[in-house]
């Protein structure tokens, strides 16, 4: 690649030109040492990725944002009414509107498959924003977010930039998904980077080891969930709203099983309404088949064992049409939900 094919794709890019000149030196030292041409291509090749200028724009229509709530959600009403009013915020800011214009970090707490990672995507459906979702579960380093030196062997942007990355824009909506889950002896350490990350004043120069250079993060909306609160540094929790999530109780679970969980394993297994019916006086057993379990991730695991049951026995020839009820039930629930 020529210097001047070179600087028109940065210039493409949008990347900063006091970049381009440092990118544009490091091309030319690597002209004379040939170790350095593959870190080289590869720092180039990372910084054309990145969305240094392309956003998307947001759907702020309060009333098209309950609906895609509603689809993805059953009940929920206080929070879905806060989420919205978290939209609002957002809306009154895109006019310019000072008073209120800083959103709060919205921070969805609660047990296992209580619906903290599904509202997150629906919140940027909602907005037209795209997605991505940063796992803190096991993370073992603050150099997982922060990203690592290029003066390391094979070394990467953290998971931040990847992030951008895989969103393709500079104002995605990412999940930092479970905050409690990190690595008790870099706590600490990863706490620490949440605080600039969270932090307005200084994210809009956050600095990634690897890019070596500042990137403005003010267009993220950043959504966080946890378990529960206990391993979050104070300074975290200062910038984050707590959101509690609710356990669900049995009606809301059949509610949630019939017309949203079914549906959906329909669908993924083959299966229709003609070929699976299931009586209504059946959900009660197929909704705590092993006992009582706050979040629907046991629900939604039986229902597709159910419908992989029928889907077997269709494809063998032995039904054509199966209606589940008390009387056979047991034969299609599964013997252990793990």
């Amino acid at each position: 690649m020529t210097p001047q094919t070179l600087n028109q794709k940065l210039t493409a890019a949008h990347i900063p030109p006091d970049l381009i000149d440092k990118i544009e030196q490091m091309t030319a030292q690597s002209k004379s040492n040939p170790l350095l041409v593959e870190p080289t291509q590869k720092y180039i090749n990372m910084m054309l990725s990145l969305p240094w200028d392309a956003v998307t724009r947001d759907t702020l229509d309060l009333s098209g944002a309950r609906a895609i709530l509603d689809k993805h959600h059953y009940g929920m009403g206080v929070i879905k009414d806060r989420i919205l009013e978290y939209l609002s915020v957002l809306a009154l800011k895109a006019r310019g509107q000072k008073e209120g214009s800083r959103a709060p970090i919205l921070f969805f707490v609660g047990l296992v498959g209580t619906g903290k990672t599904t509202l997150a995507k629906a919140i940027s459906e909602a907005m037209g924003r795209r997605y991505a979702r940063i796992p803190f579960g096991g993370m073992g380093s603050a150099l997982d977010l922060r990203g690592q030196s290029r003066v390391h062997p094979d070394a990467e942007p953290g998971q931040l930039i990847k992030a951008l990355i895989r969103a393709g824009s500079k104002n995605p909506v990412v999940l930092l998904d479970e905050l409690d889950r990190v690595a008790e002896s870099t706590r600490a350490d990863i706490m620490g980077v949440l605080v600039e990350l969270l932090d307005p004043e200084q994210n809009v120069r956050f600095v990634d080891h690897y890019l070596d250079y500042p990137f403005d993060l003010s267009q993220v909306l950043f959504i966080a969930t946890a378990n529960n609160t206990k391993n979050i540094a104070t300074a975290v929790l200062d910038r984050l709203e707590v959101i509690q999530m609710p356990s669900y109780s049995d009606e809301e679970k059949t509610a949630i099983g019939r017309d949203y969980v079914f549906p959906k394993q329909l669908t993924a297994t083959g299966l229709s309404n003609e070929t699976l019916i299931i009586a209504s006086d059946v959900w009660p057993l197929i909704v705590r088949p092993l006992g009582f379990d706050a979040g629907i991730r046991t629900l939604e695991r039986t229902i597709n064992a159910v419908c992989r049951k029928v889907a077997r026995e269709i494809i063998e020839g032995k039904s054509k049409k199966v209606e589940i009820t008390k009387e056979n039930i047991k034969q299609y629930l599964p013997s252990e939900v793990g």
